[in-house]
């Protein structure tokens, strides 16, 4: 591995400050993309799907758990495993309960779902020693609807909005050859209003890959950061979290 090259301090702060000059263009154009998610049309969810959890099957308004807003994880983990996927187990376990509580402030409830067995995702679950809601579809449709099961012979061929066809021309035969039905992992975020539930975005694949904590999920979702109030003291605050915009 090759390593940075040595400069003078006055040389390195021209470098710097090139490169500070786009990571505000970076910001800005997060920002605008932000707005341009939480504006995506919503799409509403009639059918009635059936999650196991704790205290028995729940509906998709139950795992709201009262609030506006739902993230649903949609966890690697096949009927038959014994463990759950490695990948999506690394993430979840920097889900710390400071995270879910600062979701939780935001109106916006966080939860894992699987196909496999309730017994077994509990199982996993005390072994990692997550807090975070996690229900079973028991292999119902609801990971196949949104994108999280692949299987081709149900109709369900497509993975983050490409076809199976389309990812074996790309030179990603395995995803069209291996044993189906198979997970993948995703994100789902939706939407509750007088108790009718709305999908209001989905990411799959690198798109999951998260770099800002609790606000990198609440820029997912269709309500944001909900951070435009005033504070008693009269000062705003904005999307960054009462910090002034520096990148302007």
């Amino acid at each position: 591995m090759s390593l940075p090259k040595i400069v003078s301090t006055e040389e390195w702060t021209v470098a710097r400050r090139e490169l500070l000059d786009k990571e505000k263009e970076f910001t800005r154009q997060r920002d605008r993309l932000n707005t341009e998610r939480r504006e995506l049309p919503m799409v509403e969810v009639t059918k009635p799907y059936g999650f196991e959890g704790p205290d028995g099957t729940r509906s998709l308004l139950d795992l709201f758990e009262g609030r506006p807003q739902l993230i649903v994880y949609h966890f690697m983990f096949h009927p038959d495993w014994e463990d759950g996927c490695p990948s999506c187990s690394a993430g979840t376990d920097e889900l710390s309960p400071g995270f879910i509580e600062h979701l939780n402030i935001r109106d916006t409830t966080y939860a894992l779902v699987s196909r496999a067995p309730l017994a077994k995702l509990d199982r996993w679950k005390a072994k990692k020693g997550w807090t975070i809601p996690w229900y079973s579809t028991n292999d119902g449709d609801f990971s196949y609807d949104f994108g999280a099961t692949i299987d081709a012979s149900r109709g369900y061929d497509e993975y983050n909005y490409r076809t199976l066809d389309e990812y074996a021309a790309m030179g990603h035969e395995s995803m069209k050859t291996a044993e189906q039905p198979y997970d993948m992992p995703g994100r789902t975020c939706f939407l509750q209003v007088d108790g009718t539930v709305f999908r209001t975005y989905s990411v799959y694949a690198r798109g999951l890959e998260s770099t800002g904590g609790s606000y990198y999920f609440l820029d997912l979702t269709a309500l944001g950061r909900q951070e435009d109030w005033e504070q008693p003291a009269g000062r705003s605050i904005n999307a960054r979290g009462n910090q002034p915009d520096f990148a302007s």
